[in-house]
């Protein structure tokens, strides 16, 4: 995946648009030449000195951390419940959390998000409960700005993006107004706003090697 990624990015603009800060991102995928933005487009850096943190997210940080401290106390003895700390959003993951607990970890999210619903807002994922800063950015906003940024706005250029979650959608929808084209990675249909679907992550894979030997001829 990284080899047909870094021959992409050698021929057209590559990006890679995640909840996780972006330093995490970056050494995960570990490709050089990439777009990486972190914490669904807050933070953003590229190639060519391509670089933006979107304005006045900084000064939510301090309610980012009594939230955190909140959770933290609310949490502490349910077995399973993971909390993740970001630079702009705190991710609640409940995945190993036992069923009949759940219902625990969700009202613990509600309290700390009823104590700053004014600063912080409340997202949803792949289990997980998501507290982020209360803006007007997500990750569509990131797309339109990188379209804009990188001059990627003609009518020759065809934006693709691909995701497998619910923050996902935002950046369905901001193709669906710029002409471009989201794809699902989901096992089983659902309700999404992207236009094609593919099942997995090795689906994933067969189709950028696809696209690669289209961009290359």
């Amino acid at each position: 995946m990284r080899s047909v990624i870094r021959e992409l990015a050698a021929r057209c603009s590559v990006a890679i648009i995640s909840g996780r800060d972006r330093a995490d991102v970056e050494r995960l995928v570990d490709v050089e030449g990439l777009v990486y933005a972190g914490s669904h487009g807050f933070d953003i850096a590229g190639p060519g000195g391509l670089a933006m943190q979107y304005p006045g997210a900084a000064e939510f940080l301090p309610d980012l951390d009594r939230a955190e401290a909140a959770l933290r106390a609310r949490l502490e003895g349910i077995e399973g419940a993971l909390i993740e700390r970001k630079r702009y959003a705190i991710a609640v993951h409940y995945r190993l959390v036992s069923a009949e607990r759940l219902a625990e970890v969700e009202a613990a999210v509600d309290a700390t998000l009823a104590e700053a619903s004014d600063r912080l807002r409340r997202t949803g994922g792949k289990k997980v409960y998501e507290l982020r800063v209360r803006l007007p950015w997500d990750k569509g906003g990131a797309v339109a700005w990188l379209l804009d940024g990188l001059g990627l706005n003609g009518p020759d250029v065809l934006p693709l993006y691909l995701g497998d979650d619910e923050t996902d959608e935002d950046a369905f929808a901001m193709l669906c107004e710029r002409g471009g084209v989201g794809v699902l990675v989901a096992s089983q249909p659902q309700r999404t706003l992207a236009h094609y679907r593919l099942d997995d992550p090795d689906a994933v894979g067969r189709f950028l090697h696809a696209l690669l030997e289209v961009v290359t001829r």
